[in-house]
């Protein structure tokens, strides 16, 4: 059997997909363990109102009842909303298990990945990817999103990598794996919560077409990934010197709890949620939506190219 042979994607999508409209990949663990209930819920159903309101149409990916889910019904949202924590965090390394298991999975960035371009969907929208965690020289954890937007056909709209990661080292193990890193409307990689790392990138493009037109041109030379850097509005962001003291808070608390792997992620958000009285929660959706506007008109302008 084949990957396809276990996807399943939803009439709405496929219909879309068929009639070469746009279509915007959604993950799902920002539901199952990005955020708790019920704003997991409202985000997401929010998220997906931003993509139609862009002209197109929104496909969440998820793993329910042993198939992997590409477009989900407003029921299906809600039960991983529900489920939260209790749903699997999947990764490329647990598709097979999980698969088997029939047990509900939240997709990470690489598995949306991968689940996307077998669906025919080539723009992803997310809060940020995953990347080299602080210390990663002597625990060696690097997520699995780099290795994945090195060889997955898919373009990534996110506001850079997760604030808590070690940003230089993240920048510098996409530019290994040659992948590229476009900044729309900024010369510096976004720092998640912030706007500004202070780290500059190679390719800045102010206009959607011409993300496109890039997306477009990288894809047909079967290169792989696009990253594109899109910065939390300037209303919605976190001073960086602020959020950088409640990060170094919250990575202090994992080490003294030994919290690390697959766990760490979940854990660090929660807990710079609780240092921040919540505004990082805020910020969170706030960039996750406005990922979602940009990645839907990049996807409008990709189809209208073809």
């Amino acid at each position: 059997m084949a990957f396809t042979d276990y996807l399943e994607i939803s009439s709405e999508v496929q219909a879309a997909l068929t009639a070469n409209k746009a279509v915007v990949a959604l993950e799902s663990t920002i539901i199952t363990h990005g955020m708790p209930f019920p704003q997991n819920l409202e985000t997401a159903r929010q998220v997906e109102a931003d993509v139609r309101g862009g002209g197109a149409v929104p496909a969440t990916i998820a793993i329910i009842n042993g198939k992997l889910k590409a477009g989900l019904t407003s029921a299906e949202l809600e039960h991983l909303a529900r489920e939260g924590h209790s749903a699997a965090k999947v990764s490329r390394r647990d598709l097979a298990p999980i698969l088997v298991s029939g047990a509900l999975g939240g997709t990470t960035v690489a598995t949306t990945m991968m689940i996307a371009e077998a669906a025919g969907v080539g723009v992803f929208a997310t809060g940020g990817i995953g990347g080299v965690h602080r210390g990663a020289e002597q625990t060696f954890d690097i997520s699995a999103d780099l290795e994945e937007l090195a060889r997955t056909k898919v373009a990534v709209v996110c506001a850079g990598a997760k604030s808590l990661l070690d940003l230089p080292k993240t920048l510098e193990v996409l530019e290994t794996k040659g992948v590229p890193v476009i900044g729309y409307g900024t010369d510096e990689f976004p720092a998640f919560y912030a706007r500004s790392s202070g780290l500059k990138l190679d390719q800045r493009f102010d206009e959607v077409a011409e993300i496109a037109a890039v997306i477009a041109r990288h894809f047909d030379l079967g290169l792989g990934g696009v990253l594109v850097a899109n910065p939390i509005l300037e209303q919605d962001a976190i001073e960086g010197a602020a959020i950088e003291k409640r990060i170094a808070e919250a990575i202090a608390d994992a080490d003294r709890q030994g919290v690390s792997r697959k766990d760490l992620t979940p854990f660090l958000l929660q807990r710079i949620f609780e240092l921040t009285d919540g505004k990082s929660l805020v910020a969170n959706i706030a960039l996750v939506r406005n990922n979602a506007r940009v990645a839907a008109g990049i996807a409008v302008a990709l189809s209208a190219g073809k």
